[in-house]
């Protein structure tokens, strides 16, 4: 049977799924000029692009540094759209033997990206290899074994190189030094994710007023990926419960984002499961992370790296010597008070 004669309740999910990545790739800004927030950031970034054009040389090696979805990936395609230069995409982890990496370099082209994301968790042996190539656009390829070795070296094209990491603290000094601008990326303003949610309301075709939009602004963290996320989700809800119209107000917002577990605060499920237990069960701390962990049913690295900054960040949560120990501000967003402050209650 051909693609034509398909029928089409076949078709669908396939035509559904190419709209939904379609949405995904228009989400993405394909220029500095479109990038939303990052201002110091866009303006360092601009100014090396443009000196490296006018000098006619490739772009220096750049490393970005931040937490997840603050558009590290972005940049990395905005680099390479700037300078109209292809685009290579690979990652960290993907890259786990030197001959991994040396395959992807001798296969570059002159002028072009190689993008690494999460570039700290790539083998220490690939690692090594990028000094030289970073350095002098060559490497060394061992031919032979024992003995018999011989070090071959092997030219590369120019190319730029884009790191992303959010643990550049992991990165060895010798790779980080190597990159010639290293950019930082700092979590949203309120304001700053209500241009983001605009223009995503746009390409979505949603209807959705300014205080819905400030709605969501304020519980996503400031992070544009979640802001996206949530957004989604909002005008699923409208679409469903507004009798098609896909019209979202701040009503629908708060029943839309009360239904996926997303507080006032931007505190999703595991967020209060976390601050549940220190306040409930360990009375505000100190509780250790290996114990917290366990008491959620979370992998400890999870709890580390993907709840505590934004707890620690909005101060419901402060990490001591000792463990984690739960704020005031927390014992007062969850409505709870402390046992001590309730035996004196009772006291009275």
């Amino acid at each position: 049977m051909s693609f034509d004669d398909t029928p089409a309740e076949l078709l669908a999910p396939e035509l559904e799924s190419e709209t939904e990545l379609a949405f995904e790739g228009a989400l993405r800004p394909s220029s500095l000029a479109e990038f939303v927030g990052q201002v110091k950031v866009r303006g360092q970034l601009q100014l090396l692009l443009t000196a490296a054009t006018m000098q006619g040389r490739t772009p220096d090696h750049i490393l970005f540094a931040g937490p997840p979805g603050l558009g590290k990936t972005t940049l990395a395609m905005i680099v390479a759209h700037e300078g109209n230069r292809p685009l290579r995409m690979a990652s960290g982890p993907a890259i786990q033997h030197a001959g991994d990496l040396a395959a992807v370099l001798s296969s570059l082209v002159p002028g072009e990206v190689l993008f690494i994301d999460e570039i700290h968790r790539m083998a220490r042996s690939a690692e090594e290899m990028l000094y030289l190539a970073m350095e002098d656009f060559r490497i060394d390829i061992m031919v032979g074994k024992g003995a018999g070795a011989t070090s071959v070296p092997l030219e590369l094209a120019p190319f730029t190189l884009v790191g992303a990491t959010t643990r550049a603290g992991l990165l060895p000094n010798p790779l980080r030094d190597r990159f010639g601008f290293t950019a930082h990326l700092e979590f949203y303003g309120d304001e700053e994710l209500e241009r983001v949610l605009s223009r995503a309301a746009a390409l979505l075709g949603l209807d959705i007023d300014k205080a819905a939009i400030a709605e969501i602004a304020g519980r996503c963290r400031g992070t544009p990926r979640i802001a996206n996320r949530l957004l989604r989700r909002v005008r699923d809800y409208a679409l469903v419960y507004s009798t098609g119209t896909g019209t979202a107000d701040v009503h629908a917002v708060r029943a839309a984002l009360e239904l996926y577990d997303v507080d006032a605060l931007g505190l999703d499920r595991l967020d209060r499961a976390v601050m549940e237990i220190i306040l409930s069960r360990f009375d505000g701390g100190p509780v250790g992370l290996n114990t917290l962990a366990v008491s959620v049913g979370e992998e400890a690295e999870t709890i580390e790296a993907v709840v505590e900054p934004f707890l620690v960040r909005i101060g419901l949560l402060t990490r001591t010597p000792r463990g984690r120990v739960a704020t005031a501000a927390a014992w007062q967003h969850f409505g709870m008070q402390p046992a001590a402050a309730r035996s004196m209650q009772d006291d009275l």
